[in-house]
């Protein structure tokens, strides 16, 4: 089934994510593994690509969540169930500010929307 460019950005599927995203930001500051780990869907298939990490499997990222001490958001949805999510951020951190980017696809399940695939990476510092 082809995606018709009227179903591109939904402006309701966008509100959900709009909403929907800060408790996934608020949980990685605050280290809610509980809640990361509900957002991210529950299968073998799920994967994440962080910084030094490739996680596969609802229990690979678990296991990292488990065991781990935004700026410019962009929202781009397809139909009412499918939608990207990017972000470029900047961290304060011992060796200076860090500048990176994330990127997660979002499905919505019978459970609600979860997150399928996601990759963290670092830009090169000037």
């Amino acid at each position: 089934m082809a995606i018709q460019s009227k179903e591109v950005n939904l402006p309701e599927v966008l509100a959900e994510l709009r909403e929907l995203y800060p408790r996934y930001e608020q949980a990685l500051i605050s280290n809610d593994v509980e809640t990361l780990v509900t957002m991210f869907w529950a299968s073998p298939e799920v994967m994440r690509f962080g910084v030094t990490e490739n996680l596969y499997g609802h229990e690979e990222l678990e296991a990292f969540r488990k065991s781990r001490p935004a700026a410019n958001l962009e929202i781009v949805s397809f139909g009412g169930d499918f939608a990207s999510i990017t972000l470029q951020f900047e961290r304060n951190t011992p060796m200076g500010l860090s500048r990176g980017r994330q990127s997660q696809v979002w499905v919505r399940m019978s459970e609600g929307w979860r997150i399928v695939s996601a990759h963290v990476s670092l830009l090169p510092t000037s």
